[in-house]
């Protein structure tokens, strides 16, 4: 390695850790917390276009009973 090259870090807890100086299953470990970052940061977004496209749906909605008359 690079002596310029800095080994990757990992702060936790107001801790530093040198990542590849971690055994195994804490490596397995950050990288299970870091997929299901991903995973939470992907749902975030579905949930964004969800609600845009409600929102499309109920303008589309009010455009079509517009023109009919309502019961009150």
């Amino acid at each position: 390695m690079d002596s310029n090259q800095k080994n990757p870090i990992l702060t936790f807890n107001g801790k530093k850790y040198d990542i590849n100086s971690l055994p195994d299953k804490a490596k397995e470990l950050l990288k299970a917390a870091q997929v299901s970052d991903a995973q939470i940061k992907m749902q975030e977004d579905n949930l964004k276009l969800l609600t845009v496209a409600k929102q499309t749906i109920a303008n589309q909605l009010k455009e079509e009973l517009d023109p009919i008359s309502s019961l009150e």
